[in-house]
């Protein structure tokens, strides 16, 4: 039976500040520990199977936890960022030394400029750092007369539009999003561009699923690249595909929630034989760490688990679970940005072992490169990338 793994991206699910979280403003951060500290009675049986409350040196490490039944551990990250592009490019291989430039006054007037002549779109409302709900709703009934873009920024390496789906459309929305990330390459390379489409919702306004990211090409040199390449399937779930901007992916989905990740994942399990299933769940993140709805995020990681056990069931005896986060966005924290963390690795199959503690991983680029290792054997040794398998110590 031909080898098959199932990488799954909790994002934003964090598992306590990293020790250089100051330089980032993150220190005390802790994003699993801080809900579980709100709500104690969270019910997450599954990963605590796979061994999430044995993990050392976190808030929620329990000496009494039973024995795991899968192998556990925690990682650092080795790049320079907090970001969801900086975590997933290293994780398959690619060291950011230096991070992707942010604009905490906003964008220059050349780049506004730029956009406004080169899309046409006759000006534009924002142009400042906000969460994107306050944006909408500050400029929204202007925008729906003049169809105006919205642009903003966050503390993250971005560059966002927001549009309203009955006043410019879809299509425009993205064509608009794909000026702007030919425009910002070199010095004003944002990590992405993202088209943020909203409708009217009684007296105000609600945003959509249909958002798009647009991120930079990562290095051909990656280990996406190299399974591809071998005549495996890489099948990306969520925003995957954005983020790596297609590189190394052989088919790509696109999502509306986690339960929907969670069911085009399934989906591909009855498509794909042999390869990687690479899956974002995205709403972690998006709908509950940024808005800082702490019981959102409880129920979100209660809906995962809970999937997650029926899940495991239908795996075959050479497929290869993989759980991890890509940063923190602790929802008790304060601000709205993402938070400086570790994040919790868990891993299972029904041919590893069970019980083993992984300790902490120097780099995201270790959960990776184990990947490469089972699919494909040792083929990364010369590569260049960062990171280590420790396929060795699991199997």
């Amino acid at each position: 039976m031909a080898k098959r793994v199932i990488w799954i991206v909790l994002d934003s699910v964090g598992a306590g500040y990293l020790p250089d979280a100051d330089k980032f403003g993150d220190m005390g951060s802790d994003t699993i520990g801080h809900i579980l500290d709100n709500y104690p009675d969270t019910k997450i049986p599954n990963m605590r199977r796979l061994g999430l409350g044995k993990i050392s040196g976190t808030s929620f490490y329990d000496k009494e936890e039973p024995k795991a039944i899968g192998c556990y551990g925690k990682s650092k990250e080795m790049s320079c960022g907090k970001d969801t592009t900086t975590g997933h490019w290293e994780m398959i291989g690619i060291y950011t030394k230096n991070p992707f430039p942010t604009y905490p006054d906003g964008f220059p007037d050349e780049i506004i400029d730029r956009f406004i002549e080169e899309t046409g779109c006759g000006g534009i409302y924002g142009n400042k750092v906000a969460s994107g709900v306050t944006i909408i709703e500050e400029y929204g009934e202007e925008h729906m007369e003049t169809g105006y873009p919205i642009v903003y920024t966050s503390a993250d390496s971005v560059y966002q539009i927001a549009a309203s789906e009955e006043k410019v459309g879809l299509d425009n929305l993205y064509n608009m999003c794909r000026v702007a990330r030919n425009m910002l390459q070199g010095e004003h390379g944002v990590g992405r561009v993202i088209a943020r489409p909203f409708v009217r919702k009684g007296d105000g306004f609600e945003r959509t699923s249909n958002r798009r990211d647009y991120a930079l090409s990562p290095s051909e040199n990656n280990i996406l690249n190299r399974i591809k390449n071998a005549g495996l399937t890489v099948a990306a779930v969520g925003k995957i595909s954005d983020i790596f901007n297609g590189v190394g992916i052989s088919c790509e989905v696109h999502t509306t929630s986690n339960a929907d990740g969670m069911l085009k994942t399934e989906e591909y399990m009855k498509s794909v034989d042999s390869g990687l299933i690479f899956t974002n769940l995205v709403d972690f993140d998006m709908k509950f760490g940024h808005r800082r709805d702490v019981l959102g995020y409880k129920n979100a990681l209660e809906e995962f688990d809970l999937w997650l056990g029926n899940f495991m069931e239908t795996l075959t005896d050479e497929d290869l679970l993989v759980i991890n986060a890509d940063h923190g966005c602790d929802p008790t924290y304060k601000g709205t940005d993402h938070t400086r963390e570790h994040v919790p690795v868990l891993i299972y199959g029904k041919n590893i072992k069970q019980d083993v503690d992984l300790g902490t991983l120097e780099s995201f680029a270790d959960i990776g490169k184990t990947i490469e290792d089972y699919l494909l054997g040792e083929t990364y040794k010369e590569d260049g990338n960062i990171g280590k398998s420790f396929l060795a110590s699991i199997v």
